[in-house]
């Protein structure tokens, strides 16, 4: 009972308490969601995905980590069909459904929840963090995968019922997170140093503003949205995001081999709540909001119970 006390207050409730500080400014002051999703959208995703593709060490293993992250999408996408198709729900809903289910909170949350995992005990030892570097990389790629294929698939997924195909490729073609990656990679690739330029601080400040924005953001979201527990559509959700998709992590972590701190990472990382941004995206596409941004809610809820279980089972099952 003591370490589930111990996870829960040092790695869950610092989360929960920007979450809160979130919901509580927007009832006082009324934030524009808009604004702010146009700001994590343009200008905080591309750059923390930017900062940390190009200083990220990328090994044999994070090439693995990114082969693992398409094997379970496309596992989760083959489970949301056959829940949308058992339910039968129109198009709309359906891409809704599929966004909630396929991607994950692992830039905020995810993000936030491994550098306090890893940066405290156990995994301090003799002052230092010798594991948090390795837990952070594999986050890192997980992260930019996942915001890879959300700010393509997922806004494909969202406008493909009001869209057509034309219009939602040029949605897709104007969110900046594509050029930023392609910029890293390619800078990366030819060895052009940037870190000792001016420009670095500025990167360095963006990117370290992602995860309270985000935070800050869900808590915006969750102060306009209507709590609706008996939704069974949402709860589904809700069930497949918190409980099927650990379950579907572990069974690849064991076909992947991954074991230590990579298996750790991996299991927490795919177990957090839906992403933010798939609520973000609804509103921007205008596809089922009340829907994506109650699920985002309701799973975050409820995942400081799940997310407590399955880092004390991570650490259980991979020991380092």
């Amino acid at each position: 009972m003591l370490i589930f006390l111990h996870i829960l207050g040092n790695n869950i409730v610092p989360i929960f308490t920007i979450i809160i500080l979130g919901f509580i400014i927007s009832n006082k002051f009324d934030l524009n969601i808009f604004t702010l999703s146009k700001l994590i959208f343009y200008l905080f995703i591309p750059g923390f995905i930017f900062v940390n593709l190009y200083t990220a060490e990328l090994s044999f293993d994070m090439l693995r980590i990114l082969f693992f992250s398409i094997a379970y999408m496309g596992a989760s996408y083959l489970v949301a069909i056959i829940i949308s198709k058992i339910r039968k729900y129109d198009v709309s809903l359906t891409s809704a459904f599929q966004n909630s289910i396929m991607f994950n909170n692992s830039g905020n949350i995810g993000i936030s929840l491994i550098t306090l995992v890893f940066g405290s005990a156990p995994f301090v030892l003799g002052g230092k963090t010798p594991y948090l570097t390795l837990a952070l990389t594999s986050q890192v790629i997980i992260m930019v995968f996942m915001n890879i294929t959300m700010n393509t698939i997922g806004f494909y997924n969202a406008g493909r019922a009001k869209m057509n195909v034309k219009d939602s490729m040029y949605q897709i073609l104007t969110m900046p997170c594509i050029y930023a990656i392609l910029l890293a990679l390619v800078l990366k690739y030819y060895k052009i140093e940037i870190i000792t330029t001016p420009l670095w601080p500025t990167l360095v400040y963006i990117k370290d503003g992602l995860v309270p924005v985000s935070l800050i953001t869900l808590g915006v979201q969750l102060s306009k949205t209507k709590f609706d527990f008996g939704n069974i559509d949402v709860n589904i959700a809700v069930f497949t995001r918190l409980v099927i998709g650990p379950i579907l992590a572990l069974i690849f972590i064991y076909i992947f081999g991954f074991y230590g701190v990579i298996a750790q990472t991996v299991l927490i990382s795919f177990s957090v709540p839906t992403a933010v941004n798939t609520a973000l995206i609804a509103v921007e596409c205008d596809n089922h909001q009340e829907f994506a941004s109650q699920e985002v809610v309701i799973s975050t809820i409820f995942s400081a119970i799940t997310l407590t279980s399955v880092i004390y089972i991570a650490g259980t099952l991979f020991p380092v």
